[in-house]
């Protein structure tokens, strides 16, 4: 059984987790400007609380994406610099997958459609089947942008719907069958990406870390201080 350390920042909410077997442990906080400051702290807890080092990690999986720049490169480096220390494969992970997961286990809908704002008046979007015999998801509709009035699933019976995009563009979405009744609380959370994270890395899907790359659907040049400042800080503590 594997051991997965899971990171996501992708949006206002910074979370990391703990996958040791079938035991999930996770922390979380809010505020996009202290992603940063806040992944190392939380990651060292995690692995005090379970009684391990980084090294007796099997994996570090990360949000790779779509979601806030910085937020997505900030994730990439951290996990990036660890794994690096720990001599680890890194597990790049959707943030649209990890919500479908969490809308799963939530309503336990075969078919999710996941939103997440993408500001700017558009939203991020995939969509998943998840197949039971495999224990895995299957895309139905890749990640892609666009405007959330221009947004239009594959039409399918039970579609369950999650994400913020639907509270960001309620205007947008009102008529629309596949919102009704939408989970607009969730976003991509760490515990999610841990739980994908093991099938993942049995599938052969881990990487180097100097392979890891974030999942960009908008362009974005060189990285900020605070995002090279939480990459050095990375490599420092591993």
């Amino acid at each position: 059984m594997s051991t997965i350390l899971a990171i996501e920042t992708s949006s206002e909410l910074a979370s990391c987790a703990l996958l040791v077997g079938d035991r999930l442990i996770a922390r979380s906080t809010s505020g996009v400007r202290t992603h940063s400051q806040s992944v190392l702290p939380m990651v060292q807890e995690l692995l005090r609380e379970a009684g391990l080092a980084l090294a007796d990690c099997d994996a570090v999986a990360f949000g790779a994406g779509p979601g806030s720049f910085t937020g997505v490169r900030t994730a990439c480096g951290v996990a990036q610099g660890l794994a690096f220390g720990a001599n680890l494969p890194v597990l790049p992970l959707v943030t649209l997958e990890a919500m479908a997961q969490a809308c799963r286990a939530r309503t336990g809908a075969g078919d999710v459609l996941a939103v997440l704002d993408a500001r700017m008046g558009e939203v991020y979007w995939a969509q998943y089947r998840y197949d039971a015999a495999r224990g895995a998801w299957t895309e139905l509709a890749a990640p892609a942008l666009c405007a959330p009035q221009d947004l239009e699933p594959l039409p399918v019976e039970g579609l369950a719907a999650c994400g913020n995009g639907f509270s960001a563009y309620p205007e947008a979405f009102a008529g629309k069958t596949f919102a009704a009744g939408a989970l607009e609380d969730i976003l991509p959370h760490a515990r999610d990406l841990a739980l994908l994270g093991a099938p993942a890395l049995a599938a052969g899907l881990g990487v180097p870390p100097a392979q890891a790359q974030p999942l960009y659907l908008r362009n974005k040049v060189a990285y900020t201080s605070a995002e090279r400042q939480a990459i050095n800080a990375a490599k420092a503590g591993a």
